[in-house]
């Protein structure tokens, strides 16, 4: 099968998510906020560019008032926008005279550029549904979205379904996966091949601001079990129980994915980690944590397929993952690893792994 050749522009989160910042040395880019409204409703504009000669903002803002953008010693242009009424507005960047999208908004990731090359994986078969979804977050106290996979036919059927719940890297967003990871063409492909079980897949915005950035991964997995699940469960017609739930995040996405079935195994029967681990730097605080030799034999005991993949020495998860299966083999928990493309930290790698484990599920 011919491949996508992806291509990305100012943002290398597409082949390099921002979760690889868990694995080097962190920069004040990390926990940037690039638009902050002040409580005397003037906005901020923030841009991490060290060596930019000078920073500019365009778009729908007061053309009377220029915003003048200074830079901090830490390498951050900061630039106030006064007289903005209360409405939405376009805007972008100027370096050093260059228009660039603002690579921090909440929609960054759904911007990048993307090259195909060749057939790629559009095919001329029955091809599935993906809808964007709202949903309300009762823990984080606003909407949040998520993107929904329905296989061809599901319309015109009564079939209850199975539910993968696929969660996407650090730095991307619910747009992710069925975008540049290809997955609605991948899993209608393998559908109209006979390859695998009809089933309804569920891609959650992983994704949360905090001060922290490993913060997020318990909220996630609370807004999964508390909100994303029992949505799906109240909206689509699926087979609610865990033999007929699974669960698979890459990078960032795989930490929420360990976070969410690990501490809550009665509720998944499948469980694939991606090019992750535990929390890297922290992976001993983190087993003790979650108390995982405590919680081994219950996750033993429910978890039918419990896989960590890597995309071989290159992936920068590597060693972190190495490091956590030692954790998991000390504490006696079955799991099978696979390194089922040699691409390390990327897409390539991503939609492989997806095209080998969703023919394995709900057999």
């Amino acid at each position: 099968m011919k491949r996508y050749l992806f291509l990305t522009t100012l943002l290398a989160c597409m082949f390099l998510p921002a979760s690889a910042q868990w694995f080097r040395q962190p920069t004040p880019n990390d926990t940037l906020q690039s638009v902050r409204v002040l409580p005397d409703g003037q906005v901020l504009f923030q841009i991490y560019a060290p060596e930019a000669k000078t920073v500019a903002v365009t778009g729908d803002l007061p053309w009377d008032k220029p915003v003048k953008f200074e830079k901090n010693t830490d390498g951050v242009w900061q630039g106030l926008c006064e007289g903005l009424e209360d409405g939405c507005f376009r805007y972008s960047f100027l370096v050093d005279g260059v228009r660039v999208q603002d690579p921090k908004a909440p929609l960054s990731a759904e911007q990048a550029s993307v090259l195909t090359k060749g057939e790629g994986y559009i095919k001329n078969v029955p091809h599935g549904a993906v809808a964007q979804r709202w949903y309300w977050s009762s823990l984080l106290n606003c909407q949040r979205r998520m993107h929904v996979w329905t296989p061809a036919g599901y319309e015109n059927s009564s079939d209850k379904l199975p539910v993968l719940y696929l969660v996407h890297g650090g730095g991307d967003n619910d747009a992710s996966w069925p975008g540049v990871g290809a997955a609605g063409w991948i899993l209608d492909n393998l559908l109209a091949e006979g390859k695998i079980v009809p089933m309804i897949v569920v891609m959650p915005n992983g994704t949360i601001e905090t001060k922290d950035m490993m913060g997020e991964v318990p909220l996630f997995a609370q807004d999964m079990v508390e909100s994303i699940i029992p949505f799906v469960e109240a909206n689509y017609r699926v087979l609610a129980d865990q033999d007929h739930r699974a669960m698979a995040g890459l990078s960032m996405g795989g930490m929420e994915t360990i976070e969410t079935a690990f501490l809550h195994p009665e509720l998944f029967r499948y469980v694939w980690v991606l090019s992750s681990s535990f929390s890297p730097g922290k992976q001993q605080e983190y087993v003790e944590r979650i108390r995982l030799n405590e919680i081994a034999p219950k996750l033993n005991n429910n978890f039918k397929a419990l896989y960590f993949t890597q995309g071989g020495p290159a992936d920068i998860a590597y060693k972190n993952c190495q490091e956590a299966l030692g954790y998991l083999k000390a504490a006696g928990i079955k799991y099978q690893y696979l390194e089922n493309a040699q691409a390390g930290h990327s897409w390539i790698t991503w939609r492989a792994d997806l095209a080998t484990f969703a023919p394995t599920l709900f057999r």
